[in-house]
């Protein structure tokens, strides 16, 4: 089986330097969000972009509606409220039991290396895989006219490794304020805004081959609608902080199509 050295780029991104952890580290608490372009070796990302291909027929595809903090419609709050005003989502999703024992993204979700420098940037103290088969890597496709609404994470960071761009539309955008969740604040009129289009958000150019770790539970984002053929295809590498995690049931149905 190839090692971890086979699927990083380690001239540009040292993972197991200390003063590199570092870097990373003080640049994720400066900006919630670190981008570290090239982060994989041309090769790998061609074979984990053959692989996502070969895969594509056997997405699940759904489609959601949700507010801003992945809420249903509330009856008994204001129709107008930001907080419950219902955003689109849908993309196709293949779940983790169907990657390649050998694939290049199981290596690189089970390296050790990797793990500790995932720990290390975000300060966590121990990482671990989910409990069922389906939900530590997933494949996400999003075709012509498909998008991700605005919204909050519930989950306290995201992991994400851009595989392949639409040409056109698919952009992510976000904004840095506008939420803290341990404060229990939301600035609707700012939300408001940014939904509305009377806000600018910021635009995130990501190109293939790029890791993105995100602190997304205070900051507000979206994928904008895919307007090429090319679809955009993202893998996200879920990790818990608590061992014997399982996704929801539910969740597992909505996003895969079945439990197990």
């Amino acid at each position: 089986m190839d090692s971890i050295n086979s699927i990083i780029d380690f001239n540009k991104h040292p993972i197991n330097d200390f003063n590199y952890i570092q870097k990373c580290n003080s640049l994720i608490k400066k900006n919630s969000l670190l981008v570290l372009e090239n982060f994989l070796l041309d090769k790998s990302l061609k074979n984990i972009l053959n692989e996502a291909k070969k895969l594509e027929d056997k997405a699940y595809y759904c489609e959601q509606q949700h507010t801003i903090l992945l809420t249903k419609l509330s009856d008994s709050m204001d129709k107008n409220d930001p907080l419950n005003i219902l955003m689109t989502s849908d993309k196709g999703c293949v779940p983790h039991d169907l990657l390649s024992k050998s694939s290049g993204l199981n290596i690189l979700y089970n390296s050790d290396i990797f793990k500790s420098f995932i720990r290390k940037v975000l300060n966590l103290d121990k990482i671990f895989p989910y409990a069922d088969n389906l939900s530590s890597i997933n494949l996400n496709y999003y075709q012509k006219g498909q998008q991700l609404g605005w919204h909050f994470d519930n989950a306290s960071f995201a992991i994400t490794l851009m595989i392949q761009s639409s040409t056109q539309g698919g952009e992510f955008e976000y904004i840095t304020e506008g939420r803290d969740s341990n404060a229990n604040y939301i600035d609707k009129k700012l939300i408001s805004d940014v939904i509305e289009g009377k806000s600018n958000a910021k635009l995130l150019d990501v190109s293939e081959g790029t890791l993105i770790l995100f602190y997304g539970r205070n900051y507000l984002h979206r994928v904008t609608p895919v307007q090429s053929d090319t679809p955009r295809i993202l893998i996200t590498l879920n990790y818990n902080e608590e061992n014997n995690i399982e996704l929801s049931e539910n969740a597992r149905l909505t996003f895969f199509g079945r439990v197990n």
